[in-house]
């Protein structure tokens, strides 16, 4: 058993511990609690706190970091993505297993310890293993018209079986979006994890921008004509004539063990009924800007008592992956949130939406010592606001590695 001390130590289900002290033993957290004098390491003036979660990436999306320019509406981001994309065919793979392993190691150097991660192919399963970086990896599944949505589904899960992930990286299946995926693929996959019994969690990208709200109310807009340019749009499609929240919850998808993405565009109404449906909403405000949709309804989701997580979303559409310069743009946008209600929404909001909870996103005892400690600069008071507004990796490390260095 090794002992540390710090300055301070944020448990995150309690408040911080001034001269604080953590035990670990055999990589998990013994102890937790005022500093004695008998600890093995002083770390001096840091905080340790859990390492972050990042809960809403892409990772298979990193080779197209720098490739893809901010845009001033979304349907202006997604056209030159979607090309970017149709070219993928003529990369060599391994550029782009390059670019997504660089992403993970990356992503851990910042402080990441945890990952919801979106897939369309499921190749960053493998490389999160070899990287031991833990997570749960979203079979995203796309179609919103033309096809068998039960048989879609069985052979998502047919790929799922054949990678037989384990207790560290965990698979399921997600819809899209309301415009990408038909209700009966909505229904199919509902089903599907239904089956699968409880602890099976999903999410969906939702309320990201004004054209899916358009789409979804009226039935017009940007989103129908790319649809009907690229020969998705769904002529039997009935237009709900409501939001995309009322949309997926009149479908019975939405439930507690679904992470609602984005929710750029939600209401009152719309997050009275998220709330009580228990579902997590997760935040990516430095990505929503760089594709036009604007900033996220931060104060609004805290102050209507929604479980808020934080992600990063794609290199596609972000700078980086560090999950405390996306903790910087929320206390940017919602200045008037607890810093300690954002350090929660990074560990353990997020890490108990992915399934993960037991194990990280707290310092409490019999939990993972996957743990970082941030060096703080003299004087500092506040810790938690310092925490809150962009930490840099060369103040950060992980708390046994440091150890055994």
């Amino acid at each position: 058993m090794i002992r540390f001390s710090a300055d301070w130590v944020l448990p995150i289900a309690d408040g911080p511990i001034g001269g604080g002290a953590v035990a670990i033993d055999g990589g998990q957290i013994v102890s937790v609690g005022v500093r004695d004098g008998s600890e093995d390491v002083a770390l001096g003036r840091v905080a340790v706190l859990p390492g972050l979660v990042n809960a809403h990436t892409h990772l298979e999306l990193s080779y197209l970091h720098g490739r893809i320019p901010p845009a001033p509406s979304f349907l202006e981001w997604v056209r030159p993505m979607l090309a970017a994309r149709r070219e993928r065919a003529g990369l060599d793979d391994q550029i782009v297993m390059r670019a997504t392993a660089d992403a993970i190691a990356r992503a851990r150097a910042t402080g990441t310890a945890l990952f919801g991660d979106v897939s369309n192919t499921l190749s960053a399963v493998p490389m999160l293993r070899e990287a031991k970086m833990p997570g749960c990896v979203f079979h995203e599944l796309l179609g919103f018209r033309g096809v068998d949505a039960d048989e879609q589904v069985a052979g998502a899960q047919r790929a799922i079986d054949a990678l037989s992930a384990g207790d560290e990286v965990r698979l399921s299946l997600a819809p899209h979006a309301p415009y990408s995926v038909s209700p009966a693929l909505f229904s199919a996959i509902r089903r599907h994890l239904d089956e699968q019994g409880r602890g099976m969690v999903s999410t969906v990208h939702l309320g990201e921008s004004p054209e899916e709200v358009e789409l979804l109310k009226k039935g017009t807009g940007p989103w129908r004509s790319l649809l009907e340019e690229i020969g998705a749009w769904n002529e039997t499609w009935e237009v709900p004539a409501c939001s995309p929240v009322e949309y997926l919850a009149d479908l019975g998808f939405l439930q507690n063990s679904v992470l609602a993405v984005h929710g750029v565009q939600l209401e009152g109404n719309d997050l009275s009924r998220l709330r009580t449906l228990g579902v997590t909403v997760v935040s990516c405000p430095r990505s929503n800007q760089y594709v036009g949709v604007g900033s996220p309804p931060l104060e609004a989701f805290y102050a209507m008592k929604l479980d808020v997580a934080l992600g990063t979303d794609s290199l596609a559409s972000v700078e980086d992956l560090n999950m405390f310069s996306e903790l910087a743009e929320a206390r940017r946008i919602a200045p008037r949130v607890p810093a300690r209600a954002l350090l929660r929404s990074a560990t353990l909001t997020g890490a108990d939406a992915l399934g993960f909870g037991d194990d990280y996103g707290s310092i409490e005892p019999g939990k993972r010592a996957s743990l970082i400690a941030v060096r703080v600069p003299e004087g500092v008071t506040d810790v938690e606001e310092y925490l809150v507004s962009g930490a840099e990796p060369v103040r950060l490390s992980w708390l046994l590695d440091a150890c055994t260095s």
